[in-house]
């Protein structure tokens, strides 16, 4: 049986913002949400969030995981105090598998496979993850008796000179048997530096107990970095970003990059992607065989299929691109976007619920907007699709082999038929016929007697001259 108990109670005053600490995000999600989702890979008994800072905002960001049992710590008196709120929650059949993991809601990047190897290192003890540091300034120091096996847990701030000098920590992230920390808890005291009740006392117990007590280290170092100020959340973030990319390479995407690149959420590549400096990724973005992404590209929920290139400075949001589509630089691509095969979409083009067949292009300086466009239909600069009324949207038509000429104005609702032709400079307020030529202009006049205004010089601009 395990219970998990994620502390995250703190405020953050280093952070210096109104945001409880554990909702500031690493990759695009708050650092609790990394904790619980890595947490429930170990598929535990009971998820227990021990929540105290402005507990009603981080309990209403998570409201709809119906996993999560939330516990108040009020007043914050220290880590074992943390625990010990969690006590009532904790299941415990009195079997000596009953375990009970501690993770750290601001230490989000610890990752399953080391939880797991910390578990199995538990064995009929408790075991706690430690590191060595080369700078172990801060850390509780991991103190050892003659024969190697751990003693106790001092922290930075009450240990002497000699402890001063060990460089094996604490990252806090521990387990133990769950009726003998029940046990522990209780008999925890306060008297030191900080007056707090620390859980790393319950180490001492365990010793008195003869209960054994293993170690074991992370996977990666920057699995327990943790996050107090905003120099630790952008190490941070640095670090996952890092991590992330590391992946992909492995997995045969190529980065121009890796030091510039931003995943906020799930990336899926096909084979032969290559990704750019600067491209931000966010919630779930699918990239087929061959996908370009060209520089400082932004993608978030879309779907490109093989073949697809992006150019640099595009901006993509909720839209599908099928085979060899083309778009940007300085493209927008908003929700509802569906290109078809071969579809181009120049610079300064903005696309919203529209959908375009099969090699239709629009190549610079138009948008289109809640339209159904054909297979080859040519769109010149400056078109406006004229969707909304101040009320409601409505959609334009343009079928198959239709020109659409330079800044055009098609007024919604309307449909520009098979294979006809719209002079540049129309505004269409009807349906345009087929295989012909619409267009509405003004009659061009040439005045010969006008004259151009000229700027009248006043008597104080005379004389400064």
């Amino acid at each position: 049986m395990l219970n998990i108990v994620v502390l995250a109670a703190g405020k953050g005053t280093r952070m210096h913002s109104a945001l409880p600490k554990v909702l500031h995000t690493i990759g695009g999600q708050p650092m609790l949400a990394h904790v619980l989702q890595a947490a429930r890979q170990l598929q535990p008994d009971r998820l227990i969030v021990v929540v105290g800072h402005d507990a009603e905002r981080v309990q209403a960001e998570f409201d709809s995981a119906d996993d999560v049992h939330f516990v108040l710590q009020h007043p914050q008196q220290g880590t074992g105090h943390a625990v010990q709120q969690a006590v009532p929650q904790l299941l415990d059949d009195g079997a000596a598998a009953s375990k009970t993991l501690v993770l750290y809601g601001d230490v989000p990047l610890v990752q399953p496979q080391t939880m797991q190897a910390l578990l199995d290192s538990s064995q009929e003890g408790m075991a706690i993850l430690t590191e060595i540091l080369s700078d172990p300034t801060g850390y509780g120091r991991i103190v050892r008796d003659a024969q190697g096996q751990i003693e106790a847990i001092v922290e930075h701030k009450d240990a002497n000179a000699e402890q001063l000098q060990i460089q094996e920590v604490n990252t806090g992230i521990l387990v133990a048997p769950t009726g003998a920390l029940k046990d522990w808890l209780s008999r925890l005291r306060n008297d030191n530096a900080q007056q707090e009740y620390y859980l790393t006392d319950i180490v001492g117990f365990a010793r008195h107990d003869q209960l054994p007590i293993y170690a074991t280290h992370p996977h990666a170092d920057w699995e327990t970095i943790g996050v107090n100020s905003r120099l630790q959340q952008a190490q941070c973030e640095r670090a996952w970003q890092l991590a992330q990319a590391h992946s992909l390479l492995e997995s045969g995407v190529s980065l121009a990059d890796p030091a510039r690149f931003d995943l906020r959420g799930e990336l899926h590549c096909g084979r032969d992607v290559f990704i750019d400096v600067g491209c931000i990724f966010e919630g779930e973005v699918h990239l087929g065989d061959g996908v370009h992404v060209g520089p400082h590209s932004y993608l978030r929920n879309a779907r490109l299929e093989a073949g697809v290139r992006i150019n640099p400075f595009t901006h993509i949001d909720g839209a599908q691109l099928q085979e060899q589509a083309q778009v940007g630089p300085f493209a927008r691509l908003r929700p509802g976007t569906q290109l078809g095969q071969g579809v181009r979409i120049g610079n300064f083009v903005e696309v919203k619920n529209s959908r375009l067949d099969t090699d239709a292009q629009a190549s610079h300086l138009s948008y289109l907007g809640d339209a159904h466009i054909g297979q080859r239909v040519n769109i010149g600069a400056g078109t406006i699709t004229c969707n909304y009324d101040g009320a409601h949207k409505h959609l334009t038509i343009i079928e198959d082999d239709a020109f659409i000429g330079s800044d055009t104005q098609l007024v919604a609702p309307v449909t520009v038929g098979a294979g006809a032709t719209i002079g540049a400079g129309t505004t269409l307020t009807r349906d345009a016929p087929a295989q012909a030529l619409t267009l509405s202009r003004a009659a061009q006049e040439t005045h010969t007697q006008w004259q151009r205004p000229t700027k009248k010089v006043t008597d104080t601009e005379s004389s400064s001259e």
